[in-house]
């Protein structure tokens, strides 16, 4: 572990409990190499200890982790250096499978920005907390990329077609829209978050989950957005193909739907097409056959004009509007 690293991971065991906070406040804990390694690495070794539960958390409300850190990844790209970036997603991804299979129950404390990457830590766990400030996406679209940290995997089991609408648009979740998806497993106010480790320690032979409902709050599933529109998602959404989805978004010809299309014009027609394929065979696979069909595509993905695009609209040229490829994937086809 890197001293960068060792400072960006805060790692221990306290009473029982392993303990992972993200301290990289002023990149919203965007995640290095080096932060994915030292995350990977206390997971192995506390597999050796006894452990009533592993809590991963964030030093700041203001995001438990914004996704990867795609300035850097960026950089690599422009320095012909894409093994690096490739090196990264690997990395991940074998964490993001380690975490769905850890043998003990991770609970994951969702306060803020929780984005691509910090669904990967988070959504294989067993246990995910939201706050009210909880606000979570899967935004890849809108750089030229796609949604991967095995995306192809629990989008497709999310109800109805809310997995799709949410990887193809981007679409911003919060607490109440994440319990009803099941994104989120349990409400905890924010002010009572830092209590859930020492509840897990004080109550070892308790089921994580009766230890959580303890400290929960008053759910607000009831005030979900995405429930009112449930029926329109689903139609939509669930049309066999981009251009059906299109169609029958312009029918609908209601303000949710006139959002849905907007977030679509906006995104990279490549990574459309990409995540509408990913995403229509991601139910018949496992989460490791996913997350080995992400890698193949990460490789080519990252070194494509729209992925360049999009991450310097989104880093260099804020008010611009990334300026798409409008072809296709160019006769590539996606892994089987």
């Amino acid at each position: 572990m890197t001293d960068t690293a060792a400072v960006e991971i805060l790692a221990d065991v306290h009473r029982g409990v392993g303990r992972i906070r993200l301290n990289r406040p002023k990149a919203l804990n965007a995640l290095t190499t080096g932060m994915v390694a030292a995350i990977d690495r206390a997971l192995v070794e506390w597999e050796r200890i006894p452990l009533s539960a592993v809590v991963l958390a964030s030093t700041s409300a203001k995001a438990f982790c914004a996704g990867g850190d795609i300035r850097t990844i960026r950089e690599h790209s422009l320095a012909g250096d894409a093994e690096a970036s490739e090196r990264f997603f690997a990395s991940e991804y074998r964490l993001n499978a380690r975490i769905a299979e850890y043998p003990v129950p991770i609970v994951s404390l969702i306060d803020g920005l929780c984005m691509g990457g910090g669904l990967g830590l988070s959504v294989h766990g067993r246990f995910r907390v939201v706050t009210e400030g909880a606000v979570l996406a899967m935004p890849e679209t809108g750089i030229g990329f796609f949604p991967d940290v095995g995306a192809s995997y629990f989008l497709p089991r999310l109800p109805g077609a809310i997995g799709m609408y949410l990887g193809l648009t981007g679409h911003r979740v919060d607490a109440a829209d994440a319990l009803y998806t099941g994104l989120a497993t349990h409400f905890v106010p924010g002010e009572g978050l830092d209590a859930v480790g020492d509840a897990l320690a004080d109550s070892p032979g308790d089921p994580v989950d009766v230890v959580l409902n303890r400290l929960a709050g008053r759910s607000p599933v009831a005030r979900s957005g995405l429930a009112e529109v449930r029926g329109d998602v689903d139609w939509a959404f669930g049309a066999p193909s981009l251009g059906e989805i299109e169609k029958r978004l312009r029918h609908l010809d209601s303000p949710w739907a006139s959002s849905a299309l907007a977030a679509l014009e906006s995104a990279s027609p490549q990574s459309l097409e990409i995540t509408h394929a990913l995403l229509a065979r991601g139910r018949q696979r496992t989460l490791r056959e996913c997350l080995s069909a992400e890698l193949a595509l990460t490789r080519t993905t990252i070194r494509t004009p729209d992925f360049l695009e999009g991450v310097r609209a989104a880093l260099v040229d804020k008010d611009r509007s990334p300026n798409w490829q409008r072809a296709s994937l160019g006769g590539r086809t996606l892994p089987s």
